[in-house]
């Protein structure tokens, strides 16, 4: 699958670009919106990317096979990672990333046949106080176990997932979520719970001093 720079707008990248005081300091956020745009990131899109901040294309290559957000070639609609560092593991993170291989016939970093869903093994959600954590498109879905993962993707694959535990009120495509990490406002930032309860449990002790 290819993606000709014909898709991406440049007035788009370029706004993106004069955010920043150096240009290369774009990088990020642009491979972000390749990533919104074509669903992964492009061979086109790293070269685009190149062009306009004017840096070599294995530049923007080392970064984009630096960080595990970026990915290298199609994911689903849908992008589960489950948390399978020691102590959502421990609470059952293990457990769940089996039976969600199992029930949806696919290994780690595989896409169901349907391109709606995609799997990923993630090492720390850093929401340890609410494991075991699955995220869905970078959404917290937490205290999770194997039947609420479930009901996640099988309603990821009906086009109607269950809303996210903390932050906005629906679930968006992982396109979606691609524009946002790119700069682009969706207008969901204020949505929802942010910091829960057990989250700001530590604060609430030491301002009553305990």
């Amino acid at each position: 699958m290819t993606t000709t720079n014909q898709n991406l707008n440049i007035d788009v990248m370029n706004s993106i670009v004069a955010r920043y005081p150096r240009k290369r300091s774009a990088i990020m956020p642009l491979l972000h919106y390749v990533q919104a745009i074509s669903g992964y990131v492009t061979n086109d899109g790293i070269e685009k990317i190149s062009e306009i901040l004017e840096i070599e294309t294995a530049e923007v290559s080392a970064v984009a096979t630096f960080y595990t957000q970026y990915k290298r070639k199609p994911v689903g609609e849908y992008h589960i990672g489950v948390c399978t560092n020691t102590l959502c593991a421990i609470m059952g993170g293990d457990v769940i990333m089996e039976a969600l291989k199992d029930h949806l016939g696919i290994e780690n970093d595989g896409v169901t046949a349907d391109g709606k869903v995609s799997l990923e093994h993630i090492e720390c959600n850093a929401a340890c106080d609410y494991a075991p954590v699955v995220m869905a498109n970078w959404e917290f879905y937490d205290n999770q176990s194997v039947s609420s993962a479930k009901d996640l993707v099988d309603g990821a694959r009906a086009g109607n997932p269950p809303a996210p535990t903390r932050g906005p009120s629906k679930l968006v495509t992982f396109k979606e979520a691609s524009l946002v990490l790119a700069g682009l406002d969706d207008g969901l930032a204020n949505e929802g719970t942010q910091a829960g309860e057990p989250t700001l449990l530590g604060l609430k002790l030491s301002k009553e001093g305990k």
